[in-house]
């Protein structure tokens, strides 16, 4: 194994470590949710978007309509079709393979991807199937584990691992910001989607502070 491909692989499992962990959360609040074991497995399963399960447990725990989870879910969710209007022409791929990669652009595998575009395509290519791979089958494993244990772990708050996803966000972001321009982008859009919680549904923030980015990326 070349250096490449070993730093690659220490960063795709690195975060999908990581991030999968976080399905212990999902699976315990999908099931206290009124959600069944299955139920949950499949969520994840088809649906694979952390944010969007939430989103579609919490309205159905708060008594929202089937509709209203649908809505909220599918909103959150459209950030991986944005992901993948930026990973095709980077990817190449056809027929089925376009449908298994279109199931595992996310958050984790397309900023891996990116990340390591600078070792090469192949790098590139290789941290995108890598971490995506290895995300949906942590978060699988780890969403029937709690979904599983949801009673013994109580509230799993407690457990911290709601700071996963972010503490694996920081870590793919922080070594992109390379000049001052990125970091005051950086730092202006975490201002705007700390001013906006209050405001906006939950998730809604993230997706509103890229269009700061878009804003700034449209400048000459």
């Amino acid at each position: 194994m070349s250096k490449v491909e070993a730093i690659t692989l220490r960063d795709s499992l690195s975060v999908s470590l990581t991030v999968g962990a976080y399905g212990i959360a999902f699976g315990a609040a999908s099931v206290a949710n009124g959600f069944s074991v299955v139920q949950s497995c499949l969520l994840s399963i088809l649906t694979f978007s952390g944010a969007s399960q939430f989103a579609a447990i919490g309205v159905i725990g708060a008594g929202g309509s089937a509709l209203s989870a649908i809505a909220s879910a599918s909103l959150l969710g459209v950030r991986n079709g944005l992901y993948g209007v930026i990973m095709a022409p980077r990817l190449k791929v056809k027929g089925f393979k376009r449908i298994i990669a279109a199931q595992i652009t996310i958050d984790e595998s397309t900023a891996v991807a990116l990340g390591a575009e600078k070792r090469g395509p192949d790098a590139m290519q290789h941290g995108f199937w890598l971490t995506g791979f290895g995300v949906f089958l942590f978060w699988n494993l780890f969403t029937l584990l709690g979904a599983l244990s949801a009673q013994a772990m109580g509230d799993t708050r407690a457990w911290g691992l709601d700071s996963a996803v972010p503490a694996a966000f920081l870590g793919l972001v922080w070594p992109r910001l390379e000049n001052n321009r990125d970091r005051a982008l950086a730092i202006g859009s975490v201002l705007f989607a700390l001013a906006m919680t209050p405001v906006l549904p939950a998730g809604l923030p993230i997706i509103a502070s890229a269009f700061i980015a878009i804003a700034v990326g449209l400048r000459p």
